[in-house]
């Protein structure tokens, strides 16, 4: 956000006046003579010198009497009358000043004093415009009268005319050089036009004149600034300290100086000095509140601006602090009203309009952010950060092509913009255009070599792309450079796992886990669940996780209304209505709901796609609604609108999740269900689906959710997956004739160091045996073979299978003979292919959720003989199978048996079992109770119904 930079030096030029103690240059000088001759022959003139001599003098109300006295004799004595306006000049009486100045004039216009002096008072009258035109009568009369000269530069500063100005107060130079208000003024004109370094030239030849002048030494100082030469800059104000110590406003400056130069803690010194000598000097309070700021001391910062308001209600700058300020404690209501009071005195302030745009977006009110960026931009086009922000806003409403414009015209205003060229490779992310994603964060890096937003973004387009290596490199430079910065800790740690680099594996985990019991945002939940077999751990992380990234909306969309349907409306919200994994599991579920009963929609914000899954599932749902680049709150309002009853979120906090859709509340009733294998730690989640097997009796305290267990297995099927009738050989996917195989097509990440340990003995035992692995990216292959030779296997004992076809892949399952099954994340998909391909898992139960799917699977499946309670029982097991052929083949005969008559592929029967489970949280919700835990009991068949 935007701050108003530090002031420096007081900012206005000099005026140098015709009134003033000592002489009154341009008044008349008689001569010695003169005066001798008429203290005899005319008294008038006698009394006008004596009154002068005391106006020279400075005792004006003595002046003042015999100036009177003058004009009692002769009223339109205009030395007298012009000189009398002086006197009232100097008592700021200026209309009446102005008033006998005007009689003099009229009595003699070839007075050039006169005008001058009456320029002088229309001056301090504000008539800037009349004060010109009299300075230039003065100037027609006497062209060499340098007080007018200088005076009437002072005016066209004023104006906003510096450079005619400039051409004043060198004439007045040229007449004479050593005239130290016209060199200090034409050094303010050329700050002004940002010219500091000829400024800091006009300064410093004034000071030659008049080397112990504080104002001097402090207007040096801020042109030293404005040319970034602070070092030099405090020195000058230092000597301004050295002549009056108690100079608030160098104290000021010295703080201002040394915020830039980054020393906060001694710039707020010198501002509670300065304010300790003048207690509402505005300047330093509001000086002291952005210094506040910059060391994030955000409470203080506030009590500072309200002390600058109680000074100045309409101190503009300290509106605009305390703005920033709340919004730095999150009390983003008050800020908005702060902002606004800014935009009352000034409607055309940028930087206001700007930040309360920022506002608006961290309260996800995108659509009026973007009204306020627009706003900005209108006053000023060329300012890059309100484009820049204005694509972040874009981005949150999903309109990322927009986002591109928006923030290239960012980037074309200031090319060398770090944070633009970041939201930039964040929207190119998103458009999956990620070999440009790269080229924009590289830029950034280039231009701000610690930049952790983009070391963090670029280690994710990385992890996009495969190359979970150089995604390592990016997050472990971001914990050298700040060990708690947000997600690094466990994305470094989940890269690894990728690429299955466990050097640093135990250290990795320690910290990591040691940061989420701590309440630190250390990665994301999906990582958690992954790596932890823990569901304390997992529900306190997504607690936190959900509070910081997507809290509940403060106006719920759906506030308590009971619909009334012929039936019940059901939306099914996800990413993933395409060739994947959760389609492959559900897509006869949505294809046999009873729609008698049931009016089923799918909602889908994921990419666009045009293959079979996604055109059967099209004319699965009554209704298919893609709503990929709607905002978060605008499918929520169509959801509201839809009157839907039941809302279920297939994707948790999953790639491409949406959460935000359901913090706005937009159903009685919300779910999280399958694509996430946890709780989501958020109040707004009604419910999980789960099993007993997954979330046994007494683990409910684990999860936000309250829990539903699904009488057989939580985990829906579908049974009309295809295996392929192209049975591959073994020489055709790489395996040896011969041999027992051991078998693991789970994603990489899910191989730990004590897994791997047992599966090596295993190999070691078994004479001749493979382990049959999925080839997720070549750094994994290349680091598990190393880790087996490290344990003394063979590299090539480990075959990598490549991705194919889902029909091929449940094909090939027939070519492995055992699947080995990992903890503390299982096999979820995974497990019911290769049991749908007819191979036999064995799993170890874990203790969350994700540790605990393989079990529930195989007790479905009528197969609890593959269940196992501990990584020793695990392995005694796995040795047993693989040298005991016949119960290995018993085993299997029971398998391809259980598979026709067992819950596990039996949809009807699933069918029935959630369709019930949506019922009694409909029954409950229209009965006016609140979400409560339940067992659905079992169904076995349509009568039962």
């Amino acid at each position: 956000m935007s701050r108003k930079q530090p002031f420096f030096g007081s900012g206005y030029e000099r005026f140098r006046a015709f009134f003033g103690k000592g002489a009154i240059p341009g008044a008349p000088q008689p001569s010695a003579q003169h005066v001798v001759a008429t203290e005899t022959a005319d008294p008038v003139q006698s009394e006008f010198e004596n009154a002068f001599a005391l106006h020279q003098q400075g005792k004006l109300d003595e002046a003042e009497a015999l100036y009177r006295a003058v004009l009692r004799v002769q009223p339109m004595h205009a030395d007298t009358l012009h000189l009398l306006g002086v006197v009232q000049a100097q008592r700021q009486n200026l209309t009446e000043a102005a008033t006998l100045i005007e009689r003099s004039i009229e009595a003699n216009p070839a007075n050039a004093a006169a005008h001058s002096n009456y320029g002088n008072v229309l001056k301090g009258l504000r008539r800037n415009e009349d004060a010109l035109a009299s300075y230039d009568r003065a100037l027609a009369l006497n062209p060499d009268l340098t007080e007018a000269l200088n005076n009437r530069g002072v005016v066209l500063g004023y104006l906003g005319r510096h450079e005619a100005a400039l051409a004043s107060y060198e004439l007045a130079l040229a007449i004479n050089r050593d005239y130290v208000d016209a060199l200090f003024n034409q050094g303010t004109s050329l700050a002004a036009l940002n010219r500091h370094r000829d400024a800091l030239l006009s300064f410093e030849r004034a000071l030659a004149l008049k080397p112990t002048s504080t104002e001097l030494l402090s207007h040096c100082g801020s042109a030293l600034v404005a040319l970034d030469r602070y070092d030099e800059a405090l020195a000058s104000f230092e000597r301004v300290l050295t002549i009056n110590p108690n100079h608030a406003e160098a104290l000021s400056n010295c703080g201002g100086v040394l915020g830039a130069l980054g020393k906060h803690e001694e710039a707020l010194a010198c501002y509670d000095c300065a304010l300790a000598i003048e207690p509402c000097y505005l300047v330093a309070l509001l000086k002291r509140a952005a210094t506040l700021m910059a060391l994030r001391r955000y409470k203080e910062a506030l009590d500072s601006c309200d002390r600058a308001l109680a000074i100045n209600p309409d101190a503009i700058e300290a509106w605009f602090n305390r703005g920033f300020a709340l919004t730095e404690l999150t009390q983003y209501a008050n800020a908005l009203v702060s902002y606004d009071k800014v935009l009352l005195i000034r409607p055309d302030f940028a930087e206001a309009l700007h930040n309360r745009a920022m506002v608006l977006t961290r309260v996800r009110r995108y659509e009026e952010a973007l009204t306020g960026y627009d706003k900005a931009i209108a006053v000023r086009p060329e300012y890059a950060e309100a484009h820049s922000n204005r694509g972040a806003a874009l981005m949150s409403l999903n309109r990322y092509s927009e986002a591109v414009a928006s923030i290239n015209r960012a980037i074309a205003f200031n090319p060398n913009y770090p944070e633009a060229l970041c939201n930039l490779g964040v929207a190119q992310g998103e458009l999956k255009r990620y070999e440009e994603a790269l080229v924009s964060y590289d830029r950034a890096l280039e231009i701000r070599p610690g930049f952790l937003d983009a070391l963090s973004n670029r280690g994710g387009i990385f992890r996009k792309l495969g190359l979970h290596e150089r995604a390592v490199q990016d997050y472990s430079r971001l914990l050298e450079l700040d060990p708690e910065y947000e997600h690094a800790a466990g994305n470094k740690c989940y890269s690894n796992l990728w690429v299955c680099n466990w050097r640093q594996y135990d250290a990795d985990q320690t910290r990591l886990f040691e940061a989420v019991r701590d309440g630190k945002r250390a990665g994301f939940p999906f990582q958690i669940v992954v790596m932890s077999d823990s569901g304390a751990d997992q529900l306190k992380y997504a607690q936190t996780y959900a509070a910081l990234k997507y809290p509940a909306a403060t106006a719920a969309l759906w506030t308590g209304d009971r619909y009334r349907h012929d039936r019940i409306r059901i939306a099914y919200l996800s990413a993933d209505f395409h060739a994947h994994a959760t389609a492959y599991l559900m897509a006869e579920l949505f294809e046999k709901h009873d729609k008698s009963r049931f009016d089923v929609s799918a909602w889908s914000f994921g990419p666009e796609a045009n293959d079979e899954m996604r055109e059967r599932l099209k004319e699965s749902f009554e209704q298919f609604n893609n709503v990929r680049s709607e905002s978060d709150l605008a499918v929520a309002t169509l959801l509201r609108t839809r009157e839907i009853d039941i809302a279920i979120d297939l994707k948790g906090y999953t790639e491409r999740c949406r959460p935000a859709i359901f913090a706005h509340r937009p159903a009685p009733i919300q779910v999280n269900y399958l694509g996430y294998p946890g709780t989501m730690g958020a109040d707004y989640m009604d419910y999980i689906i789960g099993d007993a097997n997954v979330i046994p009796a007494g683990s409910e305290p684990s999860y936000a959710e309250k829990v539903v267990r699904l009488p057989d297995t939580y985990q829906v099927n579908d049974s009309k997956r295809v295996i392929s009738e192209r049975a591959p050989g073994r020489a055709d996917v790489g395996l040896p004739q011969s041999g027992f195989v051991f078998c693991c097509f789970n994603n990489n990440y899910k191989i730990t160091p004590g897994v791997f340990d047992i599966w090596m003995r295993l190999l070691k035992r078994v004479e001749g045996s493979v382990l049959w692995l999925l080839a997720d990216n070549p750094a994994a292959s290349r680091n598990l073979r190393a880790e087996a030779e490290s344990r003394g296997v063979a590299p090539d004992r480990l075959v990598f299978a490549k991705r194919m076809s889902l029909s091929d892949h449940l094909a090939r399952h027939r070519l492995a003979d055992l699947f080995l099954d990992t903890l503390p994340c299982n096999a979820h998909t995974t497990a019911s292919d290769a049991l749908w391909g007819g191979l036999p898992v064995l799993t170890c139960r874990g203790n969350a959720f994700a540790g605990r799917v393989a079990a529930s699977l195989l007790s479905a499946i009528g197969l609890p003989e593959l269940i196992t309670e501990n990584s020793a029982d695990y392995e005694a097991l796995a040795l047993k199978l693989a040298t005991t052929p016949v119960m290995l083949n018993e085993l299997k005969a029971k398998l391809a048996r259980n598979r026709a008559t067992h819950p596990l592929f039996d949809i009807d029967r699933f069918r029935r079992h959630i369709e019930s489970a949506y019922v009694t949280m409909y029954e409950r919700y229209q009965r006016g109770e609140p979400p409560q835990s339940f067992t659905v009991e079992p169904v076995q068949s349509q009568d039962a119904e």
